[in-house]
């Protein structure tokens, strides 16, 4: 901390030590409250905002939430989000899936998001209940982490749906010859897609 800041919190401080209650009069004049009652001492008071840009949890599908974005025309778009921790609890990774508009390729669209310290070349992996592995590149680091968008096929989300667990793989940057496995799963996939696809739609 610099000079000017180290003083700051001294006078800061001693200023509460001493009970001295800093105020305002009605013509905005400081002026010395009561030490004993506190005057002049900010509680604070409750904000009633709009909820607008906030996420909340609609419903929990066993092992996924559906979670869902407040926006001001109450067309609130939904995802379904799922923690992912390691072996030893510790939450590593996210990934939040939805269903795309037909015509396309892909009919389901996923954002995952890795720890900072992910080595970006080896990309992302995933498979199903040990079946063939994918590999998908990230699209982007933030302060946040890294994120991978990425999309599946109608039968890639068929594997997801009759699948029991997948298995997300990462390499640490930090130690390129080793993979973290995070599992990923799929009990209540079906019913929380199928939600979150009917949630968007009705939007």
């Amino acid at each position: 901390m610099n000079t000017f800041g180290r003083t700051l919190s001294i006078s800061a401080a001693l200023l509460l030590l001493a009970g001295a209650a800093i105020a305002q009069d009605d013509n905005g004049e400081i002026v010395q409250g009561d030490p004993i009652s506190g005057d002049g001492l900010a509680l604070g008071e409750e904000v009633q905002g709009d909820g607008m840009g906030e996420t909340y949890v609609e419903e929990v599908f066993q092992d996924w939430e559906m979670r869902c974005v407040r926006v001001e025309d109450g067309s609130d778009p939904c995802q379904l989000f799922q923690l992912l921790q390691d072996e030893e609890g510790n939450s590593v990774a996210e990934i939040s899936k939805f269903g795309l508009p037909e015509g396309g390729e892909a009919v389901a669209g996923a954002t995952i998001i890795t720890p900072l310290e992910t080595l970006l070349t080896q990309q992302i992996a995933m498979s199903v209940d040990g079946g063939a592995v994918r590999r998908y590149p990230f699209t982007w680091c933030s302060a946040i982490g890294c994120v991978a968008r990425v999309g599946f096929t109608e039968e890639e989300v068929a594997e997801f749906r009759r699948g029991a667990e997948a298995t997300l793989t990462i390499v640490p940057a930090a130690a390129p010859d080793q993979q973290v496995n995070l599992s990923i799963s799929l009990m209540g996939f079906s019913a929380g897609f199928d939600a979150v696809n009917e949630a968007n739609q009705a939007n």
